[in-house]
């Protein structure tokens, strides 16, 4: 019997999933200061992209490693307390990076090493949360949904800090950094808010299994293939739109106006694919996020002026989400398949999928710092973006491919 996608609701997910939506809707208000505000403060006090790539780098060595630990201490802790861990490190981060008297590269290390503890814990368990909270007809919906929220919070917020940073404090860099502290008080409170109100929901942590392997499924050789582009983009991509606002407007107020024009639209979008897509659909979805993000860094490219920043901008608020809300359910449709075929932990299908995304971000980094170091600055700005843009179009054929085997897998099954 075929099921009607289109009819996928609220009523379709547990009360524990209900509460993990709930509680990253309330941490969602911490994720663009994180992702944004961060990087232009660190702007602001160098005035060195380089610096920011830097500090991304930091953040994306401590994931993997965290991911890796998680996994030894999902057998002695509550998957609960490690995912709260999680949101709660983000804003120790942020409080640390705000009482450095210099922007240095010792501090940059340490602020994205606790940073990237931080998203390490929360991704690692989070992923296995909604893959045992929710089926894959109800994924598309999941991702949708939580997105819709994602995109209409980060609407708001950036234009509330912008506005909050370039007018409440004064025009002076004192007066701005002041309003910076203030500003990661309350994402610290806001953190504390998500967890306690995660407690409320039944999770269960995976089995005290092994969870470290380094032969896998050639499906899953195929996933890892998507993952490392996938993470190229990931690289500097967080950062990017804050370093080129931060170039072209050196405001705050401007950064954060921007994004949130382009999160209205982009939220109306996720929120009517998720309703009515279904999982054959995943692959379109996947090619126009794609084709967005490589539109956007050719524009970019190509003018490299304030108009450029701003199609760009626009494009990649699009982007995102839509490469999300596909990419996501594919990869835990291959969890799913393969841990029941090769009888093992999940985890260690996630674990192992952070360190392809790691590789990515690795190369996609260091592209960017290649070419800032050995040229200029302004140059890597304008073509790493495009470059890494051109190069993640080749995830259409492997996800194409990805799809296949899959078919083929589960019709042998």
């Amino acid at each position: 019997m075929m099921i009607d996608l289109a009819k996928v609701g609220l009523k379709d997910f547990t009360r524990s999933a209900k509460i993990l939506i709930l509680t990253n809707v309330i941490y969602a208000f911490v994720l663009p200061v994180i992702d944004i505000f961060v990087a232009s403060y660190i702007m602001r006090n160098s005035n060195d992209p380089s610096k920011v790539i830097f500090y991304q780098m930091a953040i994306y060595t401590g994931i993997p490693i965290t991911f890796f630990i998680n996994g030894y201490l999902l057998n002695k802790f509550n998957i609960k307390r490690l995912f709260s861990l999680g949101m709660l490190l983000s804003g120790v981060s942020m409080v640390f990076m705000m009482s450095l008297k210099e922007i240095n590269y010792f501090g940059l290390v340490m602020a994205g090493l606790i940073m990237g503890m931080s998203f390490g814990l929360y991704w690692a368990n989070r992923d296995y949360l909604v893959l045992s909270t929710t089926k894959d007809r109800t994924r598309n919906f999941y991702y949708g949904l939580e997105t819709f929220f994602y995109t209409i919070i980060a609407s708001i917020v950036p234009v509330i800090i912008g506005w909050y940073l370039m007018n409440g404090n004064g025009n002076s860099n004192e007066g701005v950094n002041a309003g910076y502290r203030v500003v990661t008080g309350v994402v610290f409170i806001i953190t504390i808010i998500a967890s306690i109100v995660f407690h409320f929901g039944t999770y269960e942590k995976p089995k005290n299994e092994k969870f470290l392997y380094f032969s896998f499924h050639k499906l899953w050789k195929k996933m890892l293939q998507l993952s490392l582009l996938k993470g190229l983009a990931q690289g500097f991509i967080v950062t990017a739109p804050a370093m080129l606002m931060m170039k072209f407007f050196n405001s705050e107020g401007a950064l954060g106006t921007a994004i949130s024009i382009g999160a209205v639209i982009s939220a109306i979008i996720m929120l009517i694919l998720g309703k009515y897509t279904k999982p054959k659909h995943r692959l379109v979805i996947f090619s126009i996020g794609l084709i967005c993000f490589f539109l956007g860094s050719f524009f970019n490219g190509l003018l490299f002026n304030s108009t450029g920043v701003i199609i760009f901008m626009f494009l990649l608020l699009i982007a995102r989400p839509v490469l999300d809300i596909a990419y996501f359910p594919i990869q835990l449709k291959v969890i799913d398949i393969l841990s029941e075929k090769e009888n093992r932990n999940e985890f260690s299908y996630i674990l192992n999928h952070e360190f392809g995304l790691f590789v990515g971000r690795l190369i996609g980094a260091s592209t960017f710092l290649g070419i800032a170091f050995y040229i200029n600055t302004d140059i890597a700005l304008r073509y790493a973006l495009l470059i890494i843009g051109v190069l993640q179009l080749i995830s259409i054929p492997v996800a194409k491919q990805l799809l296949k085997q899959q078919k083929t897998l589960e019709n042998e099954n």
